[in-house]
């Protein structure tokens, strides 16, 4: 039976990527607090709002994004890892390396666009 309510593949896939982030359980503490927003009565009835802290590093994430404490649970710890990574890694760590990929991209076509007006304008005044 998974302990977070997601596939046994997914666990085990976090449970890797908090070993060798060197993440263990009992430097987590986890506390459940009331969930606000969408929901209705089911989220005002149960804690399924999820704040995790990381002791050693002193990192808190709090989630509170399904209604269903079990994949809360999973989705800290999850952007628990991701959190941590990053500030390991800093500029290396793969949320930065997307962030400079899309960054370029974007630098790109709006090269490409001054480009094409400046041909436009080109274009323009050698007609008249």
């Amino acid at each position: 039976m998974s302990k977070f309510g997601v596939s046994a593949e997914k666990e085990r896939a976090l449970e890797a990527r908090l070993r060798t982030l060197h993440i263990h359980e009992e430097d987590l503490e986890e506390t459940f607090i009331r969930s606000s927003g969408p929901g209705g009565q089911h989220v005002n009835k149960t804690s399924t709002c999820v704040r995790l802290v990381h002791r050693p590093s002193g990192l808190s994430v709090k989630v509170q994004s399904s209604r269903s404490q079990g994949l809360n649970r999973f989705l800290a710890r999850r952007l628990l890892a991701d959190r941590l990574e990053q500030q390991r890694r800093g500029a290396e760590s793969p949320q930065e390396l997307q962030h400079d990929k899309i960054r370029r991209q974007k630098q790109r076509r709006v090269r490409r666009t001054k480009q094409k007006r400046r041909e436009q304008d080109s274009e323009r005044t050698s007609d008249r």
